[in-house]
């Protein structure tokens, strides 16, 4: 049947998706239009495609047992020297996004793997790039502010252009929504530069 890659992750709506999208290619990161903007759930993880509707299954139960919550961004961090990464930090919500990631890779589940690093909810802006433009991406984005209602999390794909595209979203309470639903509606601010 093959394997295939898969990752969780919660979405980051619009217009803060595309807006934060666009800013990580301004920086000069070739990546940035082959993956959505977003906070992990589950890292990129290779699968069976076989094991696709157990996963779905598993995924549909910890989404059930899930709650709306608030998610806040605010300013950035980043995890250099240990990882080429800056990020826009997660300054509420973080502890549902670590209990829904620890539901994600329960023993239990299909989807048991160790993370490289320690989990830490944030949203990616800029990665192995340049130092400069990692400087850059810090310093730009450390006034942003961002908010939502966040209500869901979705599994998505890798393909072999690697490019991350969405399989199924899963609303928390239990139903599921088809991925060309709407967002929910989100509130930020970009500061002036």
């Amino acid at each position: 049947m093959g394997t295939v890659t898969i990752g969780v992750s919660i979405a980051v709506p619009e217009p803060h998706g595309s807006l934060l999208q666009e800013l990580r290619a301004g920086f000069g990161d070739p990546a940035a239009h082959g993956i959505p903007t977003h906070v992990t759930l589950l890292p990129p993880t290779e699968v069976e495609s076989g094991a696709l509707p157990a996963i779905e299954q598993h995924l549909s139960a910890v989404a059930a047992a899930g709650r709306p919550f608030p998610m806040r961004l605010s300013g950035t961090g980043t995890f250099r020297p240990l990882s080429p990464v800056v990020f826009v930090q997660v300054v509420e919500g973080g502890s549902a996004c670590s209990w829904l990631q620890e539901r994600v890779r329960d023993t239990s589940g299909p989807l048991v793997r160790e993370l490289q690093f320690p989990y830490h909810p944030h949203v990616t802006v800029a990665h192995g790039i340049e130092d400069e433009a990692m400087d850059r991406a810090y310093e730009e984005l450390s006034e942003y502010e961002a908010e939502w209602p966040c209500t869901g999390f979705a599994l998505y794909e890798q393909g072999a252009d690697g490019v991350w595209r969405k399989l199924r979203e899963f609303a928390f309470g239990g139903s599921t929504v088809p991925p060309q639903a709407s967002a929910p509606a989100a509130r930020g601010t970009l500061p002036a530069r």
